[in-house]
């Protein structure tokens, strides 16, 4: 059981646009056609930031077109947040605040022997991190820069705290890199 930070960004290092769009990453490719549909069935609970949340339910026309539901995980997901926020009805979703560490231990009972998915964005991956409890990265890198936007991940890491295992080239405009962060998670932020 592993708890994975898995997503795309821009090859000058941003998850979205400063206001927020994933319109750049869409052009880029099929997620079927990914890793994306082994990855998901390893998945036992997600981690989701507030933004993320909120960027679900305002494209909700968009992640119905794509998936066919206005929420398409089956997977118990927990929103960090301070703010009272629109449920999903059907969807088995958890809106707390604190420490990622204490929130982290309902997580991994739920997710069972299955990995737990740090959907977004880069600071909440940064807090698990920071808490020691991040194993892995798994990035998709668009080809694409878009100047400014939300950073990747918001923390000054040091090698040998990064260490790659694999690299996948997933057709003309995407690559998939993955890094092992289980060792000793000394941080610079």
């Amino acid at each position: 059981m592993k708890t994975q930070y898995y997503t795309a960004t821009s090859l000058d290092g941003f998850i979205a646009t400063e206001d927020d769009s994933l319109d750049w990453l869409f052009s880029l490719g099929d997620p079927a056609e990914s890793s994306y549909p082994e990855f998901i069935s390893q998945v036992g609970a997600l981690a989701m930031g507030s933004f993320t949340y909120e960027w679900m339910m305002r494209n909700a026309g968009k992640v119905i077109e794509e998936t066919g539901s206005p929420w398409p995980y089956d997977q118990p997901t927990w929103v960090f947040t301070s703010r009272t926020l629109q449920r999903v009805e059907g969807a088995d979703i958890r809106f707390v605040s604190g420490n990622v560490g204490q929130v982290h231990t309902d997580m991994r009972a739920a997710a069972g022997t299955k990995n737990i998915w740090i959907v977004g964005g880069g600071d909440l991956a940064g807090r698990f991190y920071d808490a020691g409890l991040l194993d892995e990265m798994i990035v998709q890198v668009g080809s694409v820069t878009l100047g400014k936007g939300k950073p990747l991940f918001p923390r000054r890491v040091l090698g040998p705290n990064l260490k790659l295992t694999s690299m996948r080239q997933m057709g003309a405009s995407m690559v998939e890199l993955r890094y092992d962060l289980t060792g000793n998670q000394t941080q610079e932020s």
